[in-house]
């Protein structure tokens, strides 16, 4: 509410001693989101808030940092997750700029076609991406700018709603969301065994699949990758309240997911799962089984995507 100096003591001028509004009565409304952590002020003015990119051609910007050395540094993970019920009279513009993510972010995140598919009562989770903005140039092809970032072609059919390659024109800007800037190929270690000992080391967290093995360093969002067989259990890497259990879906890539809000306001996100084991609004403890391994989503095999967001991942 925003008002011209002067008028509130009009307003309240109206009313006696006697009359005066009790401050108890007086209540505020408030949006229904749920805002699982507060936002990192962002150190680079290109981008929007909530992990979009708006940037130049071919310049990588995301609400978190990217890459291991960048993360190690910063020690965070950035990029919150949040959850917001759509109220009567909302409109998905209007949700977007609260959030400060585009109109295609909630879309392509709830498996949502069209914004006219958002009702009163719907529960949207606001996941905010990491990727980059590529403007079509003359002689360009969606495959020769997937292949440029490292993406995947259908989800960036997906995200940008387009049902084929062929509505790209010259000049068209896409969202290519998980591209990341080619950089010079680095030799790989060969991937380790973890500890089995259950120890997540600073953070505080026991390891999610203890005996299973690390594929994939930290990457996107604070997350590091382990592979084993299909349906191994995953484990709750700390206790705490699940905040969102996607099961069936795209799920921006995550596939049956769940995120865990804990008491220090961190959250770790389990993805690709094969089942989820716990629902919205369970508590779990540490190193319960909250859900299978499996490959849905975005995946090119049997693996945990696990990430911490607000928190070091010790993994």
């Amino acid at each position: 509410m925003s008002v011209h100096a002067g008028v509130l003591s009009a307003v309240f001028g109206w009313f006696t001693e006697a009359e005066a509004v009790p401050a108890e009565d007086i209540i505020v409304h408030t949006a229904t989101e749920t805002p699982l952590l507060s936002a990192r002020s962002n150190p680079k003015p290109q981008a929007t808030g909530g992990g979009d990119v708006v940037v130049s051609d071919g310049a990588l910007v995301s609400a978190g940092p990217v890459g291991e050395d960048e993360i190690a540094a910063s020690d965070i993970g950035g990029g919150e997750i949040s959850v917001y019920t759509v109220r009567e009279g909302d409109t998905l513009s209007q949700i977007s700029e609260m959030f400060g993510v585009t109109t295609n972010t909630i879309l392509w995140a709830n498996d949502i076609r069209s914004a006219k598919d958002i009702h009163a009562g719907d529960t949207l989770v606001i996941l905010p991406i990491v990727g980059v903005q590529h403007t079509v140039a003359d002689g360009e092809s969606l495959s020769t700018i997937v292949k440029k970032y490292e993406a995947d072609i259908d989800e960036v059919l997906a995200y940008n709603g387009l049902s084929s390659a062929d509505e790209l024109g010259i000049g068209d800007e896409l969202i290519i969301p998980g591209g990341e800037i080619a950089a010079p190929k680095r030799v790989a270690a060969a991937p380790r065994p973890t500890s089995v000992s259950g120890s997540g080391g600073g953070a505080g967290f026991v390891h999610p699949v203890p005996g299973a093995t690390r594929t994939q360093g930290i990457h996107g969002y604070n997350a590091v990758d382990y592979a084993a067989g299909y349906g191994t259990p995953i484990r709750a890497a700390a206790s705490g309240e699940v905040i969102v259990s996607k099961s069936g879906g795209w799920n921006g890539g995550y596939g049956n997911y769940i995120v865990v809000r804990h008491n220090d306001g961190s959250q770790t996100l389990y993805a690709h799962n094969s089942a989820n084991y716990v629902g919205v609004g369970a508590w779990v403890g540490a190193g319960e089984t909250i859900a299978a391994m499996g490959s849905t989503g975005r995946s090119t095999g049997v693996h945990l995507h696990f990430e911490v967001r607000g928190s070091r991942n010790p993994f």
